[in-house]
């Protein structure tokens, strides 16, 4: 791939990012506290293809300049290594003899230098760039044509809950009911022991997953810094859970903390259950995965 290439992708990059960054594209691969960093990645990409154009052209304009004020240069002129006076008598010194020490010392200053006896068969037909590179151009095109979908069921049944003990437990807002992240309700009621949640109607939002046993998951996807760290913090689901459940359905659920648990089967980590008393589908949110983990 030539520099005009390399430009035209750099380009095609970085325009993909500032489009993602500037839609809410960009959370289906990292967290919102890193839009800054993307919408500069994408303004440092475009700027270094622009650049590397530029001086492209500006070194195609030196090039013809310079054929245009040497016509010779890429020969070696009489002046060249063995071609001085008083070098007549010299072995293999002979005009034309490309054998001679001058002759190779010549050629090894002047890669471009023609050799008499050589043939060029590509100057007139120079090869053409790899066109295959091209195809690199295909993944710039789906991130800007197609939205990725976020993780879901299929990675949550086959990735072992990632909860882990919070740092602290913040005060609670005196609302009615209490909505929480998935990640903060299952933290307070395994590591807390429900301390701050009981007698209190609480409200979680999360898409459903299925074990294999048939046992209903609320789940939030809980990422560090990317989609490609995520991992599953899975709410188990008891009482008035709707009959017929689709995973990947995202609800928004209401109820009561209850001290059951069960293990992952998975990697045995703790999965605690809501007493759910209402269930609603509602749709996927534009932020899929919760930011409040500190895995």
């Amino acid at each position: 791939m030539n520099r005009q290439a390399q430009a035209a992708v750099l380009f095609l990059l970085g325009a993909s990012l500032l489009h993602a960054a500037t839609t809410d594209l960009y959370l289906r691969y990292v967290k919102q506290g890193l839009r800054p960093l993307v919408l500069v990645s994408g303004a440092v990409l475009i700027a270094a293809a622009l650049a590397t154009a530029w001086y492209e052209r500006k070194r195609a304009r030196s090039r013809k300049q310079a054929q245009a004020e040497h016509p010779g240069a890429g020969r070696c002129d009489a002046d060249g290594p063995g071609a001085g006076h008083g070098d007549a008598d010299r072995p293999g010194a002979e005009h034309g003899d490309a054998d001679s020490p001058g002759a190779e010392h010549c050629n090894a200053d002047n890669p471009h230098a023609e050799h008499p006896h050589a043939e060029h068969p590509d100057a007139e037909h120079p090869h053409p760039e790899p066109r295959i590179s091209w195809l690199l151009v295909l993944p710039l095109l789906a991130l800007i044509l197609v939205a990725p979908p976020a993780l879901g069921s299929y990675s949550a049944t086959r990735t072992g809950t990632a909860l882990q003990e919070p740092l602290a437990y913040p005060e609670l807002p005196a609302a009615d009911p209490l909505r929480l992240d998935v990640v903060d309700y299952a933290g307070r009621a395994v590591y807390d022991h429900g301390r701050t949640l009981h007698d209190r109607r609480i409200q979680l939002t999360g898409f459903l997953a299925l074990d294999r046993d048939g046992t209903p998951y609320l789940v939030r996807m809980a990422l560090n810094c990317c989609a490609a760290d995520a991992q599953p913090v899975k709410v188990a689901l008891s009482g008035q859970v709707p009959p017929v459940l689709q995973p990947d359905t995202w609800l928004r659920v209401t109820g009561t903390y209850t001290p059951r648990r069960t293990k992952d089967p998975v990697n045995g980590g703790p999965i605690p259950f809501i007493e759910v008393t209402q269930a609603e589908p509602v749709a996927e949110p534009t932020d899929p995965y919760d930011e409040s983990w500190n895995g």
